[in-house]
């Protein structure tokens, strides 16, 4: 194999061995992010050029624990790792990360792996905390009893994988000899694979305690009954906190950015449709859009922080029983946090849970978490209607406490639709939660800057992309058709979206939604956040003059909104019908559409009674 050819290597192993943040060591930015063909699973591939000259692909798979699949991801994972994946190709080099600190869980895998027969590299990983426990690994020990390189990687430093990036220049040269495995049938033998892990655990590795005496230290205290659920409940609600706290500079400095450019777009252009599109349309749609990206990335790094650092097993530990109660598990937990950032991986991520009712469950549910989407809608109505003022002697803040109170009641929410689909059905037997509760680590940098990066990033191009197709389509059907010769209305009620707002009036007038609010709603079943950018749209055409066009969206909506409907509004937002992704991937997920159904069907019901409800006591209580 000459130099200029690239060499694909696949990273495989457990989950919490280090494998992204190794994939992240040896790629850096040079990465993508898709799904594989045909089904739900992350697909993330990088590249990197080894000093020897040498180019690599490398594809981090599913974290897995055996190649006897029993999730989509594990099957995934094995099917690469045979090169049996339609349209992949098969590995060059596979390369099996094992937590130094855990290697009785994490060579049984290997083990399996190893047996595949292809050529295959062993990288113990996070030495340095082996290092600090007084763990000592006998890497040529290892070596020659498994009949495979081993490498140690330290993935959170920088030059951490300098050794395995050499041991693959090395393995390069010899790809086409014969590789050692194990005998024929062994890898599925439960009790072969067992015996085979003690042998090698007893030749190459002392350990003076199982688990790390810091890890017991923080245990006692954030595992503890009650202690531990204070805790979790003052991080949620810090973070929550934060998000208006931190983000507030730089949401001024992006909305400044979009009002001077949407200005000199519209003093330099001449009137006309054009000008109307750029100005009205995409920079008014777009920019109402954009200025949340800092709250939304605010969020999104405190669940990157919680996960890289083990703590999210052991709130899925801690809730396990209060879910159970609702009808769900601990394994629940997990994927509906990561619906905070968005339903539809959080859907995906249910195939961790092995119990079908509980997966079906927690699919049905996990729309109701405040996905990053509603976060645009939240921060204009809270901005806009709340004051930004401190409570409890300048300790909290008022705004920060009311975005907390929607995510808490979209949780509280969807425990009691799990606990109301619980009672229905008719298997009532329990089902123990089994979970691996990694050491702790400190987050890198690194790894939080390049998710950081990914989900900006993917978030810009739903912006640019359906966001602003949406915006423009928005704005030519409230453009057009002009109104009549001799017309006595603003002319947006002659076009096709004005007409159609007013007539959703008679549907939604009860929860105090205005023509203008109907309008916004159509656009953001595609994605919710479009409901920004869509009323940006409908309020800078529908002005009388082009200095009312020319404000903020927040101060227009504070005044000719009554408090009454920015509340039915919020409350809407919290059970809305979820968006056209989350409903095909539901689809996907359970190959039924009577779940598509049921779910659009009860979150509609849902929130045009909440909304109802919220409007009609707000009008009593004197805030209409």
């Amino acid at each position: 194999m000459s130099q200029a050819d690239t060499i694909r290597i696949a990273l495989v192993g457990n989950p919490n061995c280090g494998k992204t943040a190794l994939f992240n060591q040896l790629t850096g930015s040079r990465q993508k992010v898709a799904n594989y063909a045909g089904v739900t699973v992350e697909r993330k591939e990088g590249r990197f050029h080894a000093p020897s000259g040498r180019s690599y692909a490398v594809l981090d798979l599913p974290g897995a624990y055996s190649l006897q699949a029993a999730s989509l991801d594990e099957a995934v994972t094995r099917d690469l790792c045979r090169g049996f994946y339609p349209g992949e190709p098969a590995p060059d080099v596979l390369v099996c990360v094992v937590d130094a600190t855990n290697l009785r869980l994490h060579l049984r895998f290997a083990l399996e792996v190893r047996e595949l027969g292809r050529p295959m590299v062993l990288a113990v990983n996070m030495m340095d905390a082996a290092k600090r426990r007084g763990i000592d690994v006998d890497l040529a020990a290892l070596e020659r009893e498994l009949g495979i390189p081993v490498v140690p990687t330290i993935a959170v430093r920088n030059g951490g994988a300098r050794e395995l990036v050499a041991m693959l220049d090395r393995v390069a040269e010899r790809l086409h000899e014969p590789t050692s495995h194990l005998p024929a049938g062994q890898a599925h033998d439960p009790e072969a694979l067992h015996s085979e892990t003690r042998r090698l655990l007893s030749l190459a590795v002392t350990m003076p305690r199982r688990t790390a005496e810091v890890d017991d230290a923080l245990d006692r205290w954030l595992l503890h009954p009650v202690i531990g659920l204070l805790s979790l409940a003052v991080v949620m609600f810090l973070i929550f906190q934060a998000v208006y706290a931190w983000a507030t500079p730089l949401m001024d400095l992006i909305e400044a950015g979009t009002s001077w450019l949407g200005g000199f777009v519209g003093a330099t252009m001449p009137e006309g449709p054009l000008r109307s599109l750029l100005v009205d349309g995409i920079i008014a749609g777009l920019g109402s859009v954009i200025v949340f990206l800092p709250q939304i990335l605010i969020l999104f790094a405190f669940i990157l922080a919680l996960e890289e650092s083990g703590y999210l097993p052991r709130a899925a530990f801690l809730l396990d029983r209060l879910m159970f109660q609702a009808g769900l598990s601990g394994r629940s937990f997990i994927p509906l946090l990561s619906s905070f950032a968005c339903a539809v991986p959080g859907i995906m991520a249910t195939r961790s849970i092995q119990d079908p009712r509980d997966r079906l469950a927690t699919i049905i549910v996990a729309p109701l978490m405040t996905c990053s989407a509603r976060l645009p809608v939240y921060a204009l109505l809270i901005g806009a209607f709340i004051p930004q003022r401190s409570v409890a002697g300048g300790l909290l803040n008022l705004q920060g406490l009311v975005l907390f109170a929607l995510y808490a009641a979209g949780i509280l929410s969807a425990l009691l639709v799990a606990w109301v689909m619980k009672k229905w059905r008719r298997d009532k037997s329990e089902h123990a939660l089994l979970l691996e509760l990694p050491s702790y680590r400190v987050p890198h940098p690194r790894d939080l800057a390049i998710g950081l990066w990914e989900r900006a990033w993917i978030f810009l191009r739903r912006v640019g992309g359906i966001i602003l197709a949406l915006t423009i389509l928005l704005w030519f059907l409230l453009s057009f058709p002009a109104a009549p010769v001799g017309a006595t209305g603003p002319a947006i009620d002659y076009s096709f979206a004005g007409r159609l707002g007013h007539a959703m009036t008679t549907v939604f007038s009860p929860l105090g939604f205005n023509w203008q609010i109907c309008i916004a709603l159509i656009p953001g079943l595609a994605a919710r956040e479009v409901a920004v950018s869509s009323l940006a749209t409908v309020y800078a055409l529908s002005a009388v003059s082009d200095e009312a066009a020319a404000q903020a969206l927040s101060p227009i909506i504070s005044h000719g909104w009554s408090l009454a409907t920015a509340l039915s509004l919020l409350v809407w937002y919290i059970y809305a019908p979820m968006c056209i992704s989350t409903l095909a991937t539901i689809k996907r997920e359970t190959h039924s559409w009577k779940q598509v159904a049921i779910s659009a069907g009860y979150l509609f019901g849902l929130a045009y009674l909440a909304s109802l409800l919220t409007y009609q006591v707000a009008v009593a209580l004197g805030g209409g």
